[in-house]
């Protein structure tokens, strides 16, 4: 790395030149030259115009009746199984932090 010489700061050498330094300034960018138009302008349908029906789709079927005492039974086995394996990683956790207590201590 070069240091400056002379009686100049360390920082001079990362200003930017001024006006005065026989060099143009920069100058920021000018505008561009036209604005965007815009897209051009479309052509609207005809009226009444609609895309064209090849097939009528079949009416939608009645759904079988739900039975919410069995629902509510096999929610509860859900939610009994997702307690007893939050539980056994809480074991494996608190096991975990013990054994790496217990090196850290001793």
């Amino acid at each position: 790395m070069t240091t400056p010489s002379g009686g100049s700061t360390p920082d001079d050498y990362w200003r930017r030149p001024g006006a005065g330094d026989g060099e143009k300034a920069e100058q920021p960018p000018a505008a561009p030259p036209r604005a965007y138009p815009g897209p051009p302008p479309s052509v609207p349908p005809p009226a009444g115009w609609r895309p064209p029906v090849h097939l009528q789709p079949a009416p939608p079927r009645r759904l079988p009746p739900q039975d919410m005492a069995d629902l509510d039974i096999a929610e509860q086995r859900s939610q009994r199984v997702t307690y007893g394996f939050g539980a056994a990683a809480a074991v494996v956790l608190v096991f975990l932090v013990c054994l790496l207590c217990s090196r850290i201590i001793f």
